[in-house]
């Protein structure tokens, strides 16, 4: 590969001796120091434009200067180079007086003889200059924790009704109905919904659906944090975060999350303590019977049942309800906070794709437990099976307004599909009728013209006739006039149909073209050459993290380019570990992991949100991974994955949840890799990317292995469905039916069903 000096002699071949050694001196002493291909050319460009004369333009030394840049970027990426001394040194030989004065290692870090040609002014000035570079570099760098990078804000505004706010006032409303009207939500700029209403009849259960970035989940916080004006007596919980790590049991953490069961508890320890002291005034006991009545009426007794079932339906076994919340991980935190939220049992719930962090298991029990559940829900969700199974209505958010529709998600669809043919009909008729009318209204005139031009050549012969036989022809001429009035009335008749019609057409709502939402399309590159099986496999593999607890056990797996595997299991059970054995990312204790010398792995982590560089935009993002192309090059990488447009230049930090996986996608699949290893590949994906994402790796001559809980995709993509439990993975022929199965059979042995 050509140096940065090759590239100079090559291009600049009658270049001076001394300006060849300075040039070489620069890049020599700074090339860690510069950053792109401008930062070179800034350095040395004005001296390159002098040796070339005439000979090159200014574009021209930009690209040579740029040509130095990737060689000295791999040059100082790559392997050092062992440095060797010109003579051997005998260190017996240096005198105690000078290694007493001056630094040994200098014999060690001399790279050339101090008799050099480059000019000394010329190379200190430029050293200077990158050191100026350097400095403003590392300052800049240590400003970021200061200045954190700022985000738009959400906000909501809606039409006030004075009568429901003079009601909600008076606290005379007991109703537990929601209905919000002309309201508009915007997240900075952006508007995401505009004149929008929302109804919400209580005891239903409606599921929130729509495109990833069209501000499903800023509803719900503007609905929280009541931004949006909901009735002061309806009581809110939204599960956005998880619950914060302390010193308290699980179970106990859910069992305070019923606040009036809390406060009751508390005053009734208070009471009691007053009244075994003696201090008591007579009034404890009365109202010590009262509060007895209020946890009889709750049921306070029966909590700490009802909280455990809650827990152990989410995954938690008895020992781990007794752990402190600050032991377990985020994605368990978050499983709490979903517990306390169907333990508190608020007046609306509001859930933000509940099914990412639970394990078919899991799923299964929250959509049985949903089913009975007795107050409003409000439900972001992705999971196609889920939604049929818990939502009665669903809410479609499109073109800045909300449309809802009574039923199960693919009720919807055939409604949807069934409402769009109508009113696609309905435009098509009233853009006939209107074409219809305006026809008229030409031929009208036409005829109007033509009848116009015949009258007044008419009058005209009347005239001359009137003037050569006025006297003669005074009979003929008053029947000429009484032809003429008739021909008027008949004329005047005409025009006030022709009004009428310019009426009714003014009256016709005007009806706007069918905003069709775009297709998802999704595409894996797979040009790459066919790979003998097979091409990934654990023999017998052994695993575990500490000696005392062995994870696996005579582990054997087996995957070449035409599989399509799908791992399940329970949270825990060490479905990720598996992934990362076959990837080579854990070696294992015991066995082999063999794989095919070609082998190019693509892995989609179920936590890729946290290798994004947040502060950067998708194209920067993509230009820092993968260096040397150009911008049009990342554009329609992101554009084959949605992220288009405005969207590719806007920091990740402010992409919804479905973009960023959009942008872990186009990163993933740049290196053109021939198998994938996808870790919860949907979470946060709308469910017509879930389509297209089926669709590609169906399409994909590559190896696929997914972990995923979405019932959806696994139906569509998977060949094999192999359950990780107990230290062991065992293939199910009976595929995700069986295995449905299995989880049912096991909730009714434990008496969840």
């Amino acid at each position: 590969m050509a140096t940065y000096v090759d590239i100079l002699k090559s291009e600049f071949p009658e270049i001076d001796t001394e300006v060849f050694d300075y040039i070489t001196g620069v890049l020599d002493s700074g090339g860690a120091d510069f950053e792109d291909g401008e930062e070179v050319y800034d350095a040395i460009g004005g001296v390159l434009q002098e040796v070339s004369a005439d000979s090159k333009n200014e574009d021209d030394v930009r690209d040579i200067c740029l040509q130095m840049f990737n060689t000295l970027k791999l040059n100082h990426h790559g392997p050092q180079k062992q440095l060797l001394l010109d003579a051997p040194v005998q260190i017996s030989q240096i005198s105690a007086d000078v290694c007493a004065t001056e630094d040994i290692q200098g014999i060690w870090m001399m790279k050339r003889g101090q008799n050099t040609t480059v000019d000394a002014k010329k190379l200190e000035k430029a050293e200077a200059k990158l050191k100026a570079k350097h400095d403003r570099r590392n300052e800049k760098d240590s400003q970021k924790p200061s200045t954190p990078l700022v985000l738009e804000e959400a906000s909501a505004s809606q039409a006030s009704n004075k009568k429901d706010n003079r009601v909600d006032q008076s606290g005379k409303n007991r109703s537990y109905d929601i209905r919000i009207e002309n309201f508009d939500v915007s997240f900075g700029e952006r508007c995401l919904l505009q004149g929008a209403e929302l109804s919400l009849a209580t005891g239903r259960r409606y599921g929130l659906i729509g495109r990833n970035g069209l501000g499903k989940t800023t509803l719900l916080k503007m609905l929280a944090s009541r931004n949006l004006r909901v009735p002061a007596h309806i009581s809110i919980l939204h599960v956005e975060q998880e619950v914060e790590g302390d010193d308290t049991a699980a179970l106990q953490s859910v069992l305070q999350s019923d606040t009036l069961r809390e406060e009751l508890l508390t005053e009734e320890r208070t009471l009691n303590a007053r009244i075994a002291s003696g201090t008591a005034d007579g009034m404890e006991s009365v109202r010590l019977s009262e509060i007895y009545g209020k946890l009889e009426e709750i049921e306070a007794d029966k909590a700490p049942a009802r909280a455990s079932v809650i827990l152990a339906g989410l995954g938690f076994s008895p020992k781990m309800q007794q752990q402190a919340t600050k032991e377990f991980s985020g994605g368990w935190r978050m499983r709490l906070a979903l517990a306390r939220a169907l333990f508190a049992r608020p007046d609306l719930l509001l859930l933000d794709e509940p099914t990412n962090m639970l394990d078919v298991r899991a799923i299964l029990w929250l959509e049985n437990y949903l089913q009975t559940w007795q107050s409003t829900i409000l439900v972001v969700s992705h999971d196609r099976n889920f939604l049929n199974a818990v939502v009665t209505d669903i809410i479609h958010l499109h073109s800045q307004r909300l449309d809802s529709y009574r039923g199960d998600y693919e009720n919807f669809i055939k409604t949807k599909e069934d409402r769009l043919k109508n009113q696609q009909r309905e435009y098509e008729a009233q853009l006939q009728y209107r074409q219809h009318i305006q026809v008229l209204l030409l031929q009208y005139r036409q005829h109007l013209q033509v009848r116009l031009l015949q009258y007044r050549q008419h009058i005209q012969v009347l005239l001359l006739q009137y003037r050569q036989h006025i006297q003669v022809r005074l009979l003929q001429y008053r029947q000429h006039i009484q032809v003429f009035i008739d021909r008027f009335r008949y004329n005047a008749n005409r025009a006030a149909q022709v009004q009428s019609k310019l009426k009714l057409l003014e009256r016709l709502p005007e009806l706007k073209p069918l905003e069709k939402e775009s297709e998802v399309t999704l595409r894996f590159p797979d040009n790459f050459e066919k790979l003998s099986p097979p091409i990934l496999q654990l023999d017998e593999v052994e695993f575990y993290y500490s000696a005392d607890q062995p994870l696996f056990s005579g582990l054997n797996l087996s995957a070449d380019l035409e599989s399509r595997i799908c791992i399940v299991g329970e949270n825990g059970a060490g479905k990720t570990t598996i992934l990362k054995l076959l990837m080579g990312e854990l070696t294992p204790v015991g066995g082999v992991r063999q794989a095919h010398r070609n082998l190019k792995i693509g892995y989609f982590s179920q936590h890729h949100v946290d290798q994004l560089d947040l502060n950067v935009c998708s194209v920067e993002l993509l230009l820092n991974r993968f260096p040397g192309r150009t911008e049009e090059e990342y554009r329609h990488q992101l554009g084959g994955y949605g992220i288009t447009g405005e969207l590719a230049t806007r920091p990740v930090a402010s992409l919804s949840g479905g973009q960023k996986s959009r942008v872990a996608f186009a990163q993933m699949t740049m290196p053109c890799p021939n198998f994938y290893i996808l870790d919860e590949p949907t979470n946060h994906l709308d469910m017509e990317t879930i389509e297209a994402l089926a669709k590609a790796l169906n399409k994909f001559r590559g190896g696929v292995m997914l972990v995923s809980h979405d019932e959806r995709l696994i139906r569509l993509v998977c060949k094999e469905l192999w359950v990780c439990e107990a230290g062991k993975v065992r293939r199910i022929d009976g595929g995700f039916d069986e295995y449905r199965d299995i989880l049912q059979e096991q909730f009714r042995k434990e008496g969840y069903l």
